[in-house]
């Protein structure tokens, strides 16, 4: 995946599971990238070791903008975002996630 974050050292603030993938909620990222992040939600299939989704909050001036960034995909998705913290952008990160993957299932469930 081309543009997919290049993170040298982050901190899992929480993990989902749902619909066939697992979801590490990551903050206090260091990455090698030009883009600050603030969170990025990472989405593992099943039985896969690395991520085929991600959907990121990146730190800008006037807010945060939601990068969505997969192998096919790579589009800021609304810029000028404001969230209160981790379980905001988490919420917001999982639908989207669920939308572009096609996950069908119910709620996400929290592992930690």
């Amino acid at each position: 995946m081309e543009h997919r974050p290049h993170i040298r050292t982050a901190i899992p603030k929480r993990r989902y599971r749902l619909d066939g993938c697992e979801a590490t909620l990551l903050g206090e990222i260091d990455s090698a990238d030009p883009r600050p992040y603030r969170f990025i939600l990472a989405f593992v299939p099943a039985g896969q070791g690395e991520p085929s989704l991600y959907v990121c909050a990146e730190r800008g001036g006037e807010g945060d903008r939601l990068r969505v960034v997969s192998a096919l995909l790579d589009e800021v998705m609304a810029e000028g975002l404001v969230w209160d913290g981790p379980d905001a952008f988490a919420e917001q990160a999982l639908t989207l996630g669920r939308q572009v993957l096609g996950l069908r299932g119910g709620e996400a469930q929290r592992l930690l």
